[in-house]
């Protein structure tokens, strides 16, 4: 019970025993009265009886004496009258049935009065005439007394109607900073830290408060700081200081992640030896201030063509990784590259298309890491030797559809919903079974398995997202994958589907039908939120009300704060799968440390990703994560009845 209503029930306890005891007084102070009055009444109506019959007992005349007790009789008062006369004994008397009007009868039932008589003789000088016995009416206490205790119950509940209704507004205004305290109180455990409460005027409550908000500001401090740490360790161990662009070292996780999911795409290895010749005129600060530009640059300039991954990873050696693209977003990228690169050659002095050469190569299945370092080096070299501005090697495996084709065959699978599903575990450490599984998609198409890394570029380039993912969580739906299983099926929702509105409300409407909500969860990327905060906000807001459960997926890719987490609140995170193949230095052990302290600290399972073998897993035992998930356990094919 909550101290507002132990405290209302309090009240109210007091309130109905001062009521009680109070009526109680009143009641049987009433009674008393009644009874006193009703005992005056009788002597003085006997005393004044027996004065009038006296004349006409003492002459023998019976009816006159009969009228005057009629008269005294008819007044109602009474209930009987007995007269008898000692000459010869004659005996009469007067009857009132107890009737009384306006009283209930199970109160007159109580027998709150007894009866109450008067015997006297009525004598002339002395000779005695007559015996005269009268019982009073209890009527007429029945009828005050009924009629006072209704008015004191009126009163009585009007007040206690009245002492509730102040009561709880009085005790809702006093007890105010109370309840702000029970709810910063559940915030702050949840790790959600908002303003600071205002100082209540009860003086008791005031050193409660300010130590709450003190510990609400050093615990939200602690994870500013846990957030900054992410943030001097990421620039630290993945940054370049000079141009502001990730370093080597990311580079190669990033590769490993990519190639270990079916994927498209391409690598650009890019030497700029005009950059030595700036060094060589100007010296190493205006070469690094041109460096700095020149990022500045490609950022702002390819960005917009599509999202890539731009790496400084030696002196004057840059490389770009662009996924889930296909070969015209290819070209075009590769002369925005050499158009950027062009500006700043001329704006430092030297001539354009001289002093630098692209080396490209375009990833097809079953590519390594080395293999896609190897033919991007190949290719640069190739470049160099022949004096060109770049060098290709395309893929020799044929484009499967041309886009238009690609637009015909994908608006057909998602209206006739030939999509084929398999799933992957989401292992508990220490074997403790299964957290989630995750769902990915497939297409047959001419008799071929097509993976999503093969379809997604044509997804997101034809805007066909929010379209696919309706598509695949209604046929999840209704093929029962999702009532299959006790733990949740995780969807992958496409970067369209964050920012449609349509979406969604669809997805609301979607949920609310569903038996089980609670056994789905969405997976949504981190690059996502970043790109629209207030958009996933509202996003997840839809599917945390609707009882399923959503997660960050490829946590700690982006470069920006943390912050976000506190906001969104998701249930999970998916570590990157970048960090699985970084080495086993300790700044890297470092920055994995403090992700996961960040996401734990406010009580969010981590996951771990890209985890192929054994001692992969092994690295992350010293951080407490939660899970993993990998090739370790590869994906199994649904079966579906």
């Amino acid at each position: 019970m909550t101290l507002f209503r132990q405290l209302y029930a309090l009240l109210f306890s007091l309130f109905i025993l001062v009521i009680a005891t109070t009526g109680y007084v009143q009641f049987t102070e009433t009674q008393d009265f009644l009874r006193k009055q009703m005992e005056s009444d009788l002597n003085n109506a006997s005393h004044s009886l027996g004065l009038m019959l006296a004349p006409a007992l003492e002459s023998g005349d019976n009816a006159t004496a009969e009228t005057l007790v009629n008269v005294i009789f008819e007044g109602g008062y009474y209930q009987q009258v007995i007269l008898t006369w000692n000459v010869d004994g004659h005996q009469q008397v007067w009857e009132n049935k107890l009737v009384i009007e306006g009283v209930p009868q199970w109160f007159i039932a109580l027998d709150l009065f007894d009866i109450i008589s008067n015997r006297s003789t009525i004598t002339s000088g002395w000779l005695q005439l007559a015996e005269l016995e009268i019982t009073a009416h209890p009527g007429f206490g029945y009828h005050e007394l009924w009629r006072i205790l209704s008015n004191m119950i009126i009163l009585f509940s009007i007040l206690f109607l009245f002492a509730i209704i102040i009561a709880r507004y009085g005790l809702g205004w006093i007890l105010k900073p109370l309840h702000e305290i029970s709810v910063h109180a559940k915030h702050i455990a949840q790790r959600q830290f908002g303003p600071e409460m205002a100082l209540p005027k009860t003086e008791e409550l005031k050193e409660l408060v300010t130590a709450f908000n003190s510990m609400s500001s050093q615990l939200k401090l602690i994870f500013d700081s846990l957030d900054e740490e992410v943030t001097a360790l990421r620039k630290k161990n993945l940054m370049d200081h000079v141009s502001g662009l990730p370093n080597r070292q990311y580079m190669m996780g990033r590769l490993g992640a990519w190639v270990s999911e079916p994927n498209s795409g391409a690598f650009f290895l890019v030497k700029m030896d005009w950059l030595d010749e700036v060094h060589h005129k100007f010296g190493f600060e205006v070469r690094d201030e041109t460096i700095r530009i020149l990022a500045e640059a490609l950022q702002q300039e390819l960005t917009q063509i599509s999202d890539s991954v731009i790496c400084r990873i030696a002196a004057y050696e840059f490389s770009f990784m662009l996924a889930d693209v296909d070969h015209e977003k290819i070209a075009t990228y590769l002369q925005t590259l050499v158009r950027t690169i062009n500006q700043e050659v001329a704006k430092a002095g030297c001539n354009p298309n001289e002093g630098f050469a692209i080396g490209i190569a375009q990833r097809h299945s079953d590519m390594t890491v080395s293999d896609i370092l190897s033919q991007a080096d190949n290719a640069l070299q190739q470049a160099i030797q022949a004096h060109k501005v770049y060098h290709w090697f395309e893929s020799d495996t044929k484009q499967l559809y041309t886009r238009e084709q690609w637009r015909d065959e994908l608006n057909t699978a998602i209206t006739s919903d030939k999509f084929q599903f398999r799933w992957q575990e989401v292992r508990l450490n220490n074997d403790a079974g299964i957290l989630q599984r995750e769902i990915y998609c497939q297409l047959q198409l001419q008799g071929k398995t097509v993976h999503a890394g093969q379809f997604m570029p044509y997804i997101e380039l034809l805007s066909l997202g929010s379209l696919l993912d309706r598509c695949l969580i209604n046929s999840v739906a209704t093929r029962g994958i999702v009532d299959k299983l006790s733990e949740s099926v995780a969807i992958n929702l496409t970067h369209q589907s964050l920012s449609d509105v349509q979406f969604h409300q669809w997805l609301a409407d979607f949920l609310k039908k569903q038996k089980n909500p609670h056994n789905i969860a969405f997976d949504i990327p981190e690059a996502g939120v970043y790109s629209n905060p207030d958009a996933c906000q509202a996003l997840c807001k839809i599917i945390r009300d609707a009882g399923a459960s959503f997660g960050i997926d490829h946590f700690g890719r982006q470069f920006g704060s943390m912050s976000y987490l506190q906001t969104l609140r998701p249930m999970y995170v998916k570590l990157d799968q970048s960090f699985a193949y970084y080495d086993e230095s300790q700044h890297n052990s470092e920055l994995c440390r403090a992700l996961i302290n960040v996401a734990k600290g406010l009580n969010i399972n981590v996951i771990v990703t890209g985890i192929q073998e054994l001692t992969q897993l092994q690295r992350f035992e010293s951080l407490h994560t939660q899970a993993y998930q990998g090739f370790i356990s590869p994906p199994q094919d649904i079966k579906e009845d």
